[in-house]
């Protein structure tokens, strides 16, 4: 994965985002030495959706198979709501 900082990208962010979009690349922008933020192919940004909507699923998917009740007055009164 190749890191550049956030200054080298601003100056050349048109030819970083053709390598993102039309290469694949995958890019850490830094700032400071610390890793701030990632430029990566749309197809990644998919593919991370579509996990994150798995895990959630199945979070569901477990949290609808457990015993015992929450009543909803408590709840409200625990939120804040």
């Amino acid at each position: 994965m190749t890191r550049l900082s956030a200054s080298s990208v601003r100056d050349a962010f048109a030819a970083t985002l053709d390598r993102v979009a039309e290469g694949g690349e995958r890019i850490v922008l830094d700032r400071r030495g610390k890793s701030v933020a990632a430029l990566v192919p749309i197809e990644d940004l998919k593919l991370l959706r579509e996990i994150e909507d798995r895990l959630d699923n199945e979070a569901a998917a477990r949290a609808g198979t457990e015993r015992g009740r929450i009543d909803w007055s408590a709840l409200k009164r625990d939120l804040d709501l």
